[in-house]
């Protein structure tokens, strides 16, 4: 119930403004938050089936290029400071071992890779190659540290997580997950890694200190990627194989609350304003998606908005304007305007696009 003050003749009374007037007030507050944050620069989409990163321009949502890349590259992620771009794929092409590795998950699943993965950094000013490391088996999600040191691979082949060396480009920890693991984030603070276990149903909480994993949390089945509100205080596990998201309270490390989205949910990503996540729904190769839930964190409601089909990896844009998303069966890219709710551009893009980035 709102409460109302007592009149008081000594208070000053404050100036009643129109409804357009405040409107305006409102916009322009909301424009200034947005532009806290760097304009996106440059989008990078990981291209499973072409074994290519895809560069597209933030402004003018044009392609510019197509990286090569080695076989099945799956995800991309850009470092804090957006000069490199590490992407995770098999090494080099071999004939057969360049199509795409993880089937586009259809089954929330993929078939684990005999060889040893890699990961490669793009120099996000040149688009060019500038460095290979040699990680764990089937490499899947990469993610690097706020200051750039250390980068960290999933390996869903052999069950662990490969920490990068930067400056060095070598492995110099590997730390035992669960069985699958697949999707990986940091917390907001740097001390933790959140490492979705596909095959597992759980999230490995692994301490970036002392390299070991601390705690495993059930989640659901088909725990895909994860994600964290940039307060740090909710944490998100996408379910793939139960079209849901679980909520997470990152204290207790329990789930607290499920949201129904819609069918093989995989990526996941929350608004730099911490009031909404971003789920795209791929569906089955059988069966389709073609929505991104958006899920309000005050109220746990949702709504969809349209993409194109196999909606698969997704992330919301440094100014929080835009979120782009990659359609894994049409080969495209969604870019859709967060105000709006409405997608305002479609990029075509390399063969099974999955894992996506920015660039400020």
């Amino acid at each position: 119930m709102q409460r109302h003050r007592s009149f008081n003749p000594e208070t000053p009374v404050k100036p009643q403004f129109s409804a357009w007037t405040q409107a305006l007030v409102s916009a322009v507050l909301l424009a200034g938050s947005l532009s806290v944050h760097a304009a996106d620069r440059k989008i990078f989409v990981a291209n499973e089936g072409a074994g290519t990163v895809s560069v597209i321009n933030a402004e003018t949502f044009k392609l510019t290029r197509h990286v090569a890349v080695g076989a099945g590259a799956h995800n991309v992620q850009v470092s804090p400071d957006g000069k490199l771009a590490w992407v995770t794929n098999n090494g080099t092409p071999k004939s057969a071992a360049a199509g795409m590795a993880h089937a586009g998950m259809s089954t929330a699943e993929h078939g684990a890779m005999s060889q040893a993965g890699e990961v490669w950094s793009i120099d996000t000013e040149t688009d060019e190659v500038v460095a290979r490391v040699v990680v764990g088996k089937h490499p899947a999600h990469v993610v690097v540290s706020a200051d750039g040191r250390w980068a960290y691979v999933t390996n869903g082949g052999d069950n662990t997580l490969s920490v990068v060396d930067t400056k060095s480009l070598k492995v110099v920890d590997t730390i035992p997950t669960g069985e699958f693991p697949h999707g990986i984030r940091l917390s907001p603070d740097g001390k933790q890694a959140y490492v979705a276990n596909l095959k597992g149903g759980t999230v490995s909480v692994i301490d970036t200190e002392s390299r070991k994993e601390i705690s495993q949390i059930p989640v659901g089945k088909g725990p895909a990627q994860v994600g964290f509100t940039s307060d740090s205080r909710l944490a998100f596990v996408s379910l793939s194989q139960e079209a849901s998201v679980a909520v997470i309270d990152p204290v207790s490390r329990k789930v607290i609350h499920k949201v129904r989205v819609g069918n093989v949910p995989i990526q996941l990503y929350a608004t730099p304003d911490n009031r909404f996540l971003f789920v795209a729904n791929q569906g089955s190769r059988k069966s389709p998606g073609n929505t991104v839930s958006v899920i309000d964190l005050s109220t746990f409601s949702t709504q969809r908005i349209q993409t194109g089909i196999g909606a698969h990896g997704v992330v919301v844009g440094n100014d929080g304007r835009h979120a782009y998303v990659t359609n894994l069966y049409a080969n495209t890219v969604s870019v859709i305007d967060v105000r709006s709710r409405k997608s305002v551009a479609t990029v075509a893009v390399g063969v099974g696009p999955n894992g996506i980035s920015v660039s400020p």
